[in-house]
């Protein structure tokens, strides 16, 4: 099997991957801990029941098993880019401590509940002590967590390819000028037509890229323009779809527009763009709206606003 059989493989089961693993990272870390701490109660000879430790790592695995969506979803709207720390950092270091406070919340809740089922009783200690022992440990997994993720993120990044414009060959240097032609004799009369007639150069227009380079784990190669499917806006990137690939490419949707053929594409959403040509039917939705159906069998979300526009387009 392929490399790209193995990234679409992957791509359609990202979600499920991704809950799995981090479900798998959190239990067992649950199970490591409990069996040491059980080890290090014994040695010690502390007055706890074996199941306690098991409460006590599990409820804090399951509480960060709820949290980690948010803590994903922050890590996606502040992110901690060089140009953007000094306003994006303040706010993550905030936000951990309120994932350090609703951790604990949840856990402590979590814990009193365990301990009534074994009609016992359970003690948090002291709140103001413990809460900032929690946020010593929970500010440094928060972190962690956006470590991974961002870590994570180049790595599939890097596995699907990411697309950047071909750099533009340079400008043709402008002849010099000729010599003005000699100056006429002086005249008694005057003349009220100017010495020289000047006419502005033609602007010319920007040419269409006609293909882009894709970089992939070391490797390069160029994605052609014209096998571009749809194009999918995606915060500061655009996702240019491909048999069944997704390319990023740093651009706003707007600005990568200007870029495309106005012939061959057409915008069907303020976050889609489609080629024309791979349009295989419209199928309208209850609510006005539309999904279109290409020749693959893909689906793209088609806005009211861009649907009679769209169905000229196809006439």
């Amino acid at each position: 099997m392929t490399e790209d059989k193995w990234l679409g493989i992957y791509l359609k089961r990202r979600r499920w991957v991704e809950r799995a693993t981090w479900s798998a990272l959190l239990l067992g870390s649950a199970v490591a801990n409990t069996i040491t701490t059980n080890l290090d109660i014994r040695r010690a000879r502390l007055p706890f029941e074996s199941w306690e430790p098991a409460v006590w790592e599990f409820s804090s695995a399951l509480v960060w098993m709820v949290l980690l969506p948010w803590i994903v979803r922050a890590a996606d709207t502040r992110p901690l880019r060089w140009g953007q720390l000094r306003r994006h950092l303040p706010w993550h270091v905030l936000f951990a401590l309120l994932t350090s406070l609703a951790h604990v919340l949840g856990m402590v809740a979590l814990r009193k509940l365990a301990y009534a089922t074994q009609d016992a009783v359970y003690d948090f200690g002291n709140w103001p002590l413990e809460l900032f022992y929690e946020a010593l440990k929970d500010v440094r997994s928060y972190a962690f967590i956006l470590v991974i993720v961002g870590a994570y993120r180049l790595f599939v990044w890097r596995w699907q390819g990411e697309a950047s414009l071909l750099a533009e060959p340079p400008a043709p240097v402008p002849a010099l000028p000729s010599a003005p032609p000699p100056l006429p004799e002086p005249s008694s009369e005057p003349s009220s037509e100017p010495l020289y007639e000047t006419r502005p150069a033609p602007v010319p227009a920007p040419a269409l890229p006609e293909r882009l380079l894709v970089k992939k784990l070391g490797k390069e190669f160029l994605l052609p323009m014209d096998e571009i499917e749809w194009v999918q806006a995606c915060g500061n990137y655009v996702n240019l779809r491909r048999q069944q690939h997704d390319y990023p490419l740093r651009s706003s949707l707007g600005a990568f527009e200007q870029r495309l053929d106005p012939a061959a594409f057409v915008r069907v959403h303020r976050g889609y763009l489609v080629r024309l040509s791979l349009i295989d039917a419209i199928e309208p939705t209850e609510a006005g709206d539309a999904h279109l159906r290409l020749r693959d069998g893909s689906r793209v979300p088609c806005s009211r606003t861009y649907l009679e526009r769209l169905r000229q387009r196809l006439v």
